[in-house]
């Protein structure tokens, strides 16, 4: 039985974006071990990086697979502000110019700090991109609720892509959510402290090997569906004992102090109302049938 929603009432948009152009200073930084480094980061057309490849192992930093876009140049003010809060995971992105003007990409999901919406398109699409090309999102999610369960609070997703995650009622009042990996809290770090979870993402740590280890972190992909224990997320990610929050993971390990894989919330309770089931095909790249499927 699908779940009960608002969905009718939820506000459709149109927004305008383009691709952003890879910023880099070129100059080394210092990571979580003391070790220096210069690598690749954030931004860009990402040719060879896509929905389903691994998060780990990329000779890069933060990096976003797919095509990062913006709204304008500063990504700091309007209308990129406004672009971030209404594109949601699994809107439909559109190019409406140049070589690959008609192609469809999907939403994953938007970084915070850089400000970028993370949107996932076929490789032969985006060797036809340039920095120029305009595309448009249908955007629809924000204000989302599930009707019967008002303690668990939905966000930054696609109420289309909401029915496909195989999220079941169980005879506890409790919503069953199919996720790739549990997260401890203890493991959560940079993005703490924000006023919002509606934009942006924050970061799974994974500075320690033996929690990389234990709970399986380097397994994680891009696209998978994450579930955060003890934080609650409604108001700003923070700490709150029973609590469950849902994410999609957006950008890749980094070695930056108290950084590591993104992830965009999508589900938030305050009391275990969210139960989470391993899954280890609960990723967009399956769910959605696109980018690098698990075998």
């Amino acid at each position: 039985m699908a779940l009960k929603t608002n969905e009718k009432n939820c506000v459709e948009m149109v927004i305008q974006v383009q691709p952003g152009h890879p910023p880099s200073t070129g100059r080394w930084t210092v990571g979580h071990h003391g070790t220096p480094y210069n690598l690749p980061s954030i931004g860009g057309i990402t040719l060879n990086i896509q929905v389903g490849d691994s998060a780990f192992g990329w000779e890069g930093d933060h990096l976003e697979p797919g095509v990062s876009a913006t709204a304008c140049q500063d990504t700091q003010k309007h209308p990129n502000q406004g672009a971030q809060y209404y594109a949601c995971a699994g809107n439909m992105a559109q190019v409406i110019s140049g070589k690959a003007k008609g192609a469809k990409g999907v939403v994953l999901g938007h970084h915070g700090g850089s400000e970028h919406l993370v949107i996932d398109f076929p490789r032969k699409v985006k060797e036809k991109m340039t920095y120029d090309d305009k595309m448009i999102i249908h955007t629809k999610g924000q204000g989302l609720k599930l009707l019967d369960y008002p303690e668990v609070h939905v966000m930054n997703i696609d109420p289309d892509l909401l029915k496909k995650l195989k999220i079941k009622e169980l005879k506890n009042g409790k919503l069953e959510v199919p996720v790739t990996t549990i997260v401890p809290a203890a493991c959560m770090g940079s993005g703490l402290g924000t006023t919002s979870s509606h934009r942006g993402d924050y970061d799974v740590m994974t500075s320690d090997p033996a929690s990389v280890k234990k709970y399986k972190l380097d397994q994680m992909r891009f696209g998978d569906l994450v579930a955060i224990m003890d934080h609650y997320n409604l108001y700003g990610p923070t700490y709150k004992q029973g609590a469950v929050s849902i994410g999609i993971l957006i950008h890749s390990d980094c070695v930056n102090s108290g950084h590591g894989p993104g992830i965009t919330t999508i589900l938030t309770c305050d009391a275990g109302q969210i139960a989470p089931k391993i899954d280890s095909k609960a990723c967009l790249a399956d769910i959605l049938k696109m980018g690098t499927q698990k075998k």
